[in-house]
This record gives structure tokens, sequence and C-alpha cells, in this order.
């Protein structure tokens, strides 16, 4: 395979003729679809059609990758040139596909596009959850159209977004990533970011498919819920993006009910594709397709892994390497994958080439990737979005809005000046930092000063970095050391988490030990303390003493020495350690005996809060893929930090820069006002000043439960009546902050509610009309709220259901009127008999500002 600068000046060249001959039917885009993909499915040979079932990212970069039969698609990385250099390379690429591979069938590149296109030169938009939190679908609408643009124009297809999958426990690492907890609101935000693209001609991949967080919200683990509350709870945000056009979707890495999700029949074939007909192509998670044979063990080959998933519904396997195709084209090649099932995937993958005219149309415009991307409208966009976004969880004392009031002003927190973008974000283009945001917006009207304070890491103790070892490894495939070791190689480090692989090659994956020996200096200046962090057991020595002796199979730890670590030394050193089941972590690790940086970065703050007329802190949490929390608290000493500031007296407002929940109860009543930020994209830290000086009102409301303490999870509002109570001993089951929760500087009043009519039959449809006054002196906006509750069903229903909402715009002393429809699809539930039907009977309806604040409620009668 020649590389891409060779391919480049090939292309140049005129294009050989094809004669005479009249073109395949395929060629022919006067042909009905269904007309050319079999046509061009009866010509190509097994390995054609197996290279269109496999997508990884990749490019012609490496003359030994042979794309010679074609491909699925490719995640296209960018290179010099920005979005045009980006359209220009994917063109290249395309371009060999469509003019030197046997067939000339077009790849369909792909990208990630969670909140903005996942590239350089693209524009950040807030993350998805803020986008929720929004709680207004005609903005998402438009976030979504700006991101497509930039996307198509570079040549991308498709993208691998939106996240559909419902936030059910906020310790879950990809909260950031959702539409929250709500199955009716997620619905309705996934539908209006899927309809833009799928207008735009870009393929749509709602994930993952299906429960993508299990118990102790944990990434992936297994999901065992009944059919009822998979069609109730989980369903629903994939059936509306379906509905919205969505073309594919991506399975998730758990399984389902003991099944893998990227093979499990029930799901894709039963379900998506035949209750719901869905008629696009199923993708795998990266690499998801071989956790049958690592992860489920569920499967004793690649083989075997290829055709179940095909069978039960897969049509394409996602995997993070060219190499990795070779087990794969092996498995279809010696497998008993009938044609049937295989033909059935690639006609579902070749129509949706043929849908998106990538056989009339396969290049990109570069100059309209260069307009596009980053263009001015949409930095405002994301600007107006991250404004929308903001949720203000307390303003005591009227705090905020900051205005003129204050003369200094400090701002404090690492958070302030790194403007976080979240996960699965590109770079952005400027990024604003709050502190940037701040200081533009304060201008000459008041002083900002700076502090980091400690940051978000407890600064100790910290892996052993690689420069002060040099450690030979000695890996047994037993746990006694037993015989010669299976792998010897050099370590810069001990520094390693082996959860589902092996520490080395011909190593099993849960039965091994491992000895490293070598010497250890120490730097100038500082001496240490010295331990081992990890799953024991483990045991080290230094200068032939036995310093730790671990040598069992408990839990988790760290055990640190005082031990004769002088600054400049050398020392031998030997770490032995050893495991049974799997899943293991170990690091040699130490710590200093200087004071404790994070003490000093905290007076640091706290002189620079004292010296000014309000501190403004902004902290944040860790989080993202396979990064779930166990604990909720701000990580490292920022609640210390928040505590020593309040205690000045100064007035303080808390910042909170995240994608989930987070607890206070640490701090929250020593504060005067937290506001919400979220990860807020490229342009939130203009968003976030004209929020706190008043330029813009806070509106966003929770699309997530904050609960009080982590003891109380998962906790979500529409949960089923309990069999007695929702308290617990020491601590109510309220949450701190509930679903639908944001203050405002505005203040409305509800009231004149009207259901007409009062009885409806089962299939009719009734008005709920309600009235909306600002009365307040500043113009604001209102997410006006609509809950059901079942008030006598045959089985047990949600305490509460979100039914509707509308975000309103009214000035100080405005009033408006506000209806929604509720017909059946609202009032439907599930019978006894898995039958959807809307049962005679009473619903309660109830609007207000949140889950919690109703503030008017009528009856509705169904005959």
């Amino acid at each position: 395979m020649p590389r891409l600068s060779t391919i480049l000046l090939v292309l140049c060249l005129p294009a050989a003729r094809a004669g005479s001959q009249a073109p395949a039917p395929y060629r022919n885009a006067t042909l009905p679809i269904e007309a050319r993909v079999g046509d061009l499915l009866g010509r190509m040979t097994l390995e054609e059609k197996f290279w269109q079932l496999f997508m990884i990212p990749g490019s012609l970069d490496d003359s030994t990758h042979d794309y010679s039969h074609g491909a699925f698609g490719l995640q296209i990385s960018t290179s010099t040139g920005g979005a045009r250099g980006h359209a220009e390379r994917i063109n290249a690429i395309q371009r060999y596909f469509v003019e030197r591979s046997r067939l000339r069938i077009p790849i369909i590149a792909f990208e990630e596009a969670l909140h903005g296109l996942a590239r350089e030169g693209a524009t950040v938009f807030p993350q998805a959850i803020a986008l929720a939190a929004t709680w207004d679908t005609g903005l998402m609408d438009r976030v979504a159209l700006a991101s497509a643009r930039e996307t198509g124009s570079r040549g991308i297809r498709q993208v691998l977004s939106p996240v559909v999958n419902l936030a059910t426990d906020v310790r879950w690492g990809r909260v950031e990533e959702t539409y929250g907890e709500d199955p009716f609101l997620a619905a309705r935000m996934a539908a209006a970011f899927v309809a833009p693209f799928e207008r735009s001609g870009i393929i749509t991949t709602p994930k993952h498919f299906v429960a993508n967080v299990g118990e102790g919200g944990r990434d992936s683990y297994p999901i065992d819920l009944s059919p009822r509350l998979l069609e109730e709870l989980h369903f629903p945000p994939f059936r509306s993006a379906l509905m919205a056009g969505a073309r594919s979707v991506m399975t998730a890495y758990n399984s389902v009910d003991g099944s893998p999700a990227s093979q499990n029949r029930v799901l894709l074939d039963s379900v998506l594709k035949g209750a719901w007909g869905f008629k696009g192509f199923v993708i795998s998670d990266a690499a998801a397709t071989g956790g049958a044979i690592v992860l489920h063990h569920t499967e004793a080959s690649t083989a075997t892994a290829a055709r179940h998933a095909l069978e039960s519904g897969l049509d394409v396997i996602f995997q993070s390497s060219w190499e990795q195709h070779r087990s794969w084209l092996t498995a279809f090649r010696n497998s008993t994958i009938s044609d049937s099932v295989i033909n059935k995937a690639v006609a579902r993958v070749l129509r949706a080439k043929f849908e998106l005219g990538l056989f009339e149309r396969p290049y990109a415009t570069p100059d309209s990737a260069a307009h596009w991307n980053g263009h001015a409208e949409h930095r405002a966009l994301a600007r107006e979005a991250a404004r929308a976004s903001l949720v203000l969880l307390r303003n005591e004392g009227q705090v905020l809005p900051l205005g003129s009031r204050y003369r200094s002003i400090a701002v404090i927190g690492t958070d302030a000046v790194e403007a976080r973008l979240g996960g699965y974000s590109g770079p952005g283009i400027r990024p604003v930092s709050i502190l940037d945001g701040i200081r533009e917006r304060a201008g000459t009207g008041a002083t900002v000063g700076y502090a980091p304070g400690p940051g978000r890491f407890a600064t100790m103790p910290v892996p052993v970095p690689a420069g002060q070892l040099a450690l030979r490894a000695e890996y047994f495939d037993n746990i006694t050391f037993a015989g010669a070791p299976r792998v010897s190689r050099t370590d810069s480090m001990v520094d390693f988490r082996w959860t589902f692989n092996a520490p080395a090659r011909g190593i099993p994956t849960d039965w091994y030990s491992v000895r490293w020996t070598g010497t250890l200096s120490l730097p100038p200046g500082l001496s240490r303390r010295i331990g081992v962090e990890g799953t024991d057991g483990y045991r080290l020595w230094l200068d032939g003493t036995l310093l730790i002796d671990n040598w069992k199979k408990q839990s988790y730890g760290t055990r640190m020495v005082e031990a004769p670590l002088p600054a400049g030394s050398r020392h031998d050193i030997r770490l032995e350690y050893f495991e049974t089941t799997g899943n293991a972590r170990v690091r040699l690790v130490w710590d200093g005996d200087a004071p404790d940086p994070g003490s000093a970065a905290i007076d640091s703050a706290v002189a620079l809060a004292r010296g000014s007329d309000v501190a403004v802190v902004v902290a944040g949490i860790e989080e993202g893929e396979f990064r779930d929390r166990a604990r909720l608290s701000l990580p490292g000493r920022q609640e210390d930090l928040i505590r020593v500031v309040a205690a000045t007296g100064r007035p303080v407002v808390v910042v909170l820069v995240g994608g989930s929940a987070i607890t206070m109860s640490g701090w929250l009543d020593a504060v005067d006002g937290v506001l919400l930020a979220w990860y807020p994209g490229e342009q939130g830290g203009h968003a976030v000043a004209d929020v706190l000086f008043g330029d813009a009102n806070p509106a966003g409301r929770l699309p997530v439960t904050f609960p009080m303490a982590e003891g109380q999870l998962p906790l979500s509002y529409n949960h089923k009546p309990t069999g007695r109570g929702d308290d617990y001993l020491d601590l109510s089951g309220q949450p701190l902050f509930p679903f639908g929760f944001g203050l405002s500087y505005a203040t409305f009043v509800y009231s004149d509610l009207r259901i007409t009519p009062g009885e409806i039959g089962p299939a009719a449809r009734a008005e709920v009309r309600l009235r909306v006054r600002n009365t307040g002196t500043r113009p604001g906006d209102e997410v006006v709220q609509l809950y059901l509750r079942d008030v006598l069903a045959s089985v047990a229903r949600p305490v509460l259901m979100l039914a509707g909402f509308q975000r309103i715009h009214l000035g100080p002393g405005e009033e408006r009127e506000v209806s929604f429809a509720l017909g059946p699809e609202q009032l439907r539930m599930l019978d006894a008999d898995m039958r959807w039907v809307v049962e005679p009977g009473t619903f309660r309806v109830l609007v207000g500002g949140s889950s919690r604040d109703i503030r008017l409620r009528g009856d509705l009668v169904v005959r």
C-alpha cells in the first residue's frame, strides 16, 4: 500500500477510461436503492464484504495497511491546515477508495460529536449534560445544526453521538455525556440532536444500547433489569432518536440479562430490528465484540464471537486498529457464518452509503469547511448555550448578581484558568477561562486578583517517577516465582493497572507474580517516605531490609514507611507482587517531608480573599469514561479551601465545574452563592461572567438529582412507591437539590390552571393551560414543568413523571399563558401483560418550577 503522499501524486494523473462498456447498475443513480444494493452485493467477494463490516480509526499513512478491498469507514485524524486541511485529507483518502479500490465503494468518515465535532478547529459547545440543563429543545436543535455544518463540511458522514443512556446513578463517570436521569427529557433532547444531523446528511449513532451504567454507578457493569424497566425507562430515548431519523445504533460494553450487548439477540434482533422495525445498521462499541471472549467469558474464540454477534443482529465490528482486522477476517473465513447473515449486514451498510449519496458526491468542499468551522455565529451560539445551561443553586442575601457593588474580586481555584471542556471534545477555538471572562467583564470597574489554591488533586503520595528508577522486571505465570520468568523486561516505573488485560504476553490475567529489582535514586534537596499503593499482596525491600510485608490478598490501600532516604542518596530496591483473581493495581509511591504545598496555596488564597470585597471560588471534580466516583465530594483539598475562605467573613460565591452531582454538606451553609457551570464549552468563561455580573439571568435546571450523601444513591425523582418510607435512620431520603431545580434573579408566579376537557377517552387529548407572571424587576427565563401522577393503576407507577416542559422568556411584570397537550403518549403504561394501554382512572396534573416545587395541581379523568 503506497503512502498518502504517493497516492496524492498518482491521483493527479488522468484516470484510465472504463471503455465503452455501460456502467454497472449499482453506479446508476436513477435506479432504486434496493436494486443498486442487490447488484453491488452480488459482485462482492467475502473479503470485500468483511471490510464493509469493519470500522477503525485509520488513514493511508502506513504503507503496510492494505485497504484495497475497501472499508466501512475510517476515523481520520486531523493534520496541519485546520478544518480545510482536515477536509482535504479526508478527500484524499476517500479518493483512493472511490478511484482505486476494485468496486470503488466510498467509505463513511466518522467521528465523535457529542457537543461539537471532536477535532481541532471545530467549535466546542457546552457538554451534553449542560445542554440538557437548558431544558430548551429549540436551542439544542440550533447547536446540533451548527455542529452538523462543521462536521459535514469536512466530509465526515457519521457521528458516534448522542449518548442517550440515562444517568440513573450520579456516581457514573459518564453522566456528563448524557441528558440526565429522566426518559422524557432525554428523549426530547435526543430527538432535537438527531434531526438536524440527519437532515444534513450525517448519520447519527445513539448509544450505548442499552443501560450502560450498573450497580454502584459503575461503567459497563452487568445489567439485569426487567423487561418492564427497560421498556419504561431505558428504551424511550433510543426510540425517540430513531423516530427522529437516526440510522445507526451503537451497542454497549455491558452484558444485559447475561448476554453481551453486542451479541444480544433479544435487544438487537427481537427489539431493535423486529419490534421497532429499525432499517439502519448496528455497530459495536470500540473492541466490544471481543469483550465476549476476554471480559464476559461467554465465547471461546473470535470465530464464534463474530458468528453469534452477526446472527444476533450486529452489523459492523468497530475495532481500535488496522492490525485487529486479521483475527476478525480469519473468523469470517473460517467460521460458519451463513451467507444470508453476512449479506443482510452488508446490505444495511450499502443502503446507508447509497442514501447518503456517497457514490455520486463522495467529496467535501474544503472552502466550506474553512468557512463553517469556528464560524462567528457558532461561537456566539456557544456563548448563548452556555449562559442558558448555568444553574443557580444558592443565592443567600442576593449576593448575585455582583453588578458593580464590589471594587475588588478574588478569583480562586485552578478551574478558573483551565477552561476544561469535558469528555469527548476537541481542543476548542481559543477557549475562554472563567478568570479571563471575569476580568474582561469587570474591566476597569473592579480589581480582579487570582490565586490557584490547592487544585483538584491531593499532592501525595505520587508514583516514583521514571527518572529516579532503574528496574528489571520479571513476570512469572505462577504466584510463587517458581521456575524461570515467562517474561523479562525493563520497566521505567511501577504504576500499573491490569484490569481486563494481562501484565505481559503469555501471562494469565488472574494468576501471576512479578519481581522488580534495581536502584532508586533520590533527587537533591528533599528526603522522602516510600510505600506501595494497590491491591495486596506485595512486599518491599530497601538495601536488603524488608520494609513492607503485605503478602496477603484482602483489599486495596496504601502503606507508607519512614525510611533512611536522604536527598541525593542511591539505594537498592526490590518490590514483589502476586495476583490470584485479576483486576490488579500496583504503584511504587513516595512523598516528601517538606510542608504540604496545598497548605501554602490555601494560605495564599485566604490572604487574597481577606483583602478583597468578594471571593469567587471555582472548584471542580474529576470524572469521565472508566472514571466512576465512589465519593461525590469535591476532590483534593477544595472543600478545606472553601471553608477557610468563607471564614474570612467576605461574601463567597462558589462556581462548580463538572458534569454530575456534587455533595456539599461540608461547606454549603458557609457560602452565599453557588453557580453550577458544568463544562460550559469554549465560550464558558464569558457565559459565567455574564451570569455572575447580571448581564444574563440564570435559568438552567438540573437534569439529575443531587443527593445529600452517597448513601442515598441511586436517587431519582421518578422512582416507584416504596413498601415503607424513603428515609434513613441517620438521614432524610430527600435530595439536596431536586430534579428540575434552579434559581433565578427574577421571581415567577403561577396561576389559573385549566384542564380541558376534564374527562377524555383513552385515545383522546386534553389541553392544560396556566398563566405565568414575572413579578421581579429583571427579565428572565422560567422553565415550566408539568408532571403526572397516576392516582390508581393496575401495576405500580412512578410517584412522579415528567410529561411536558417549556422554557419561556418574560420581562418584568409580563404574564403569559402556557399550554401543554396530554394524550396517549403521556398517559400510557405497560399493564400486567406488558401491553401498552391507557387505563381508565384519574391522573393528577402537577405544574411547577421543579419536581419538588409544585405550584398548581388538578385532575384529568380518563373514562
